[in-house]
């Protein structure tokens, strides 16, 4: 069974992009342990939400873009793929600001350069997917998510967390509108929907169509597993990255930014501590980038039915983050809100993904059943309501 798994842990990759690092580094300093429950409920939904995906695309031999892109009609299915290519683009922006900053904090590259460093570097890892195929590729991505884990979590060894307050950071509940702007962001950056794109694409690519039988319930059964340790490894990160902040950088000034965090961590933690943290980040960008060209090659190949080299799209991609750091624009910031932009896309790629998962036609006798879909149907109305939520408090101030 090991040798099945892996595409998973190339989406759970996106779950622990930078901009999961701005997001929950800033709840944690300016909220302490408060919105620890979003992560963990995040994470409870990504594993339900990933399967979904990944059984998708092992059951049908489809990506979810490419089983929309059949049933569309041209102007529907085009508005659904500019959304897609807007989150798609806001993915985009967060992993390459968060590798720009990382070369920064650890050689003093100017941001800008470093955007456009982390977009070469990321050409060289889609060229490893081209030339040696996708196992060579996964292989290389969970190599950079086990430095990604150990960057980030190894300052909880030097300064654990407080016991009581993990506690009662399990409570559900806000304290104003900016910790909801601040849930939205870690929820946008926890359930992403270029993940969910890009899972069933992964499994299509690495499995291809499963006929019924004890094959596929073999294929379904090592997917469930790399669903959920490959989740729990980037909810260990997500979650590790909070109580970080928490513990060690609550109060301290200017640890709302990335750059203040790292400063605030090498003054607290010492200087290795910040730079294993600076290497995180960066793995963090270059993994995450590559698998976000990867999504967006599926959508556009599932909804427009036009291929696009992954270099080709690599290169036009990257262009709006280096512009933006260039005209200096506020880099963690630049992260958090690209994290709420992708979690107004969360609904156009969780509604169609639960719909076609009860879709008798399509799924046959894998079809969810009427308990998982009516927990999948909670899932989505919480989203869209902390969706709408946001936007009304956003708009009254």
């Amino acid at each position: 069974m090991p040798v099945l798994l892996g595409p998973a842990f190339v989406a759970a990759v996106a779950y622990v992009d930078p901009g999961n690092v701005a997001a929950n580094l800033t709840a944690g300093a300016r909220y302490g342990y408060l919105l620890l429950w979003v992560l963990v409920a995040a994470n409870v939904m990504a594993v339900l939400v990933q399967y979904q995906s990944a059984k998708l695309g092992l059951v049908t031999g489809e990506s979810l873009p490419g089983v929309l892109g059949r049933r569309l009609r041209r102007g529907p299915r085009l508005a659904y793929w500019l959304q897609a290519e807007l989150v798609a683009a806001a993915t985009d922006v967060a992993e390459v600001v968060g590798g720009a900053i990382a070369l920064h904090l650890l050689f003093g590259v100017p941001l800008p350069l470093g955007g456009l460093l982390v977009g070469v570097a990321s050409m060289a890892l889609l060229v490893t997917q081209d030339r040696f195929g996708q196992r060579r590729f996964e292989a290389v991505v969970v190599t950079l998510l086990g430095v990604i884990t150990v960057g980030f979590l190894c300052g909880l060894v030097v300064d654990p967390p407080d016991a009581g307050g993990v506690l009662g950071g399990l409570a559900p509940r806000f304290a104003g509108t900016d910790s909801v702007l601040l849930a939205a962001s870690m929820l946008g950056a926890t359930v992403m929907p270029h993940a969910i794109y890009v899972h069933s694409a992964l499994v299509r690519d690495r499995h291809g169509h499963a006929p019924a039988g004890d094959g596929r319930r073999l294929l379904l059964r090592a997917t469930r597993w790399d669903v959920a340790t490959a989740l729990a490894v980037a909810g260990a990160v997500n979650i590790g990255l909070l109580l970080l902040a928490a513990a060690g950088l609550q109060g301290t000034e200017g640890t709302d930014s990335i750059e203040g965090a790292h400063g605030a961590i090498v003054d607290a933690l010492g200087p290795g501590i910040g730079i294993a943290f600076a290497v995180g980040l960066l793995a963090s960008g270059l993994a995450s980038t590559s698998v976000g060209a990867y999504a967006g090659a599926a959508i556009m190949e599932g909804l427009v039915h036009r291929r696009v080299p992954l270099l080709v799209r690599r290169a036009v991609t990257i262009t709006p983050a280096i512009l933006l750091l260039a005209l200096g624009a506020d880099p963690t910031w630049t992260l958090v809100l690209s994290q709420v932009v992708l979690s107004f896309g969360i609904p156009f790629a969780l509604v169609p993904l639960v719909r076609l998962g009860r879709d008798r036609a399509l799924m046959g006798a894998d079809r969810n059943g009427p308990w998982l879909q009516a927990v999948l149907w909670v899932v989505v109305a919480l989203v869209v309501v902390l969706n709408l939520a946001l936007l009304v408090l956003l708009v009254t101030g």
